[in-house]
């Protein structure tokens, strides 16, 4: 694994896709996420202060397989997972092939990690028929509450406390 960098940003776009499940919409493709303005908030100019996150990637080729970051939200794109202005929103997906292998919890720890020497927590959307969302309590993440996702179905809205930040 390795830290996100502002040159990540097309990755960041193409898990994007798949963390909002754009997969499973007949005819959407990777590059409709960057024009999907429910979106915009999660990884349009990335880099900016405040965003973190990591990178997963086969070693031997040094394929990205995966990703996870936090970003703080911007005044004027908040999205419903909004908590306050100093509590980032996390997202994290990998590539379908790769999923079960566990790359996911590894970049999660890792991100938590880093993200605990500059955040007083992470809040998370996650929809409520994911499995995934199995995950999160595993970690620390508490449901704080339940949202409407942007496909206009139920999501739970998660909270880890990081004690920091």
């Amino acid at each position: 694994m390795r830290s996100a960098q502002r040159d990540d940003e097309p990755f960041l776009w193409e898990m994007l896709y798949f963390a909002a499940h754009m997969d499973e919409e007949s005819g959407a493709s990777p590059g409709q996420a960057r024009h999907n303005p429910d979106l915009y908030p999660y990884v349009r100019d990335w880099g900016q202060p405040g965003d973190l996150g990591v990178i997963a990637f086969e070693p031997g080729t040094q394929r990205s397989l995966g990703a996870a970051w936090v970003r703080l939200p911007a005044r004027e794109s908040r999205t419903p997972a909004y908590v306050d202005d100093r509590t980032p929103e996390l997202a994290i997906a990998t590539l379908p092939t790769v999923c079960g292998r566990g790359i996911g919890t590894a970049m999660l720890r890792r991100l938590i990690a880093d993200a605990a020497a500059h955040h007083p927590a992470i809040v998370l959307t996650v929809r409520a028929s994911n499995p995934a969302a199995r995950l999160y309590p595993r970690l620390g993440f508490e449901i704080v509450g339940e949202v409407v996702n942007r496909v206009g179905t139920r999501s739970h809205k998660m909270l880890l406390g990081l004690g920091s930040g």
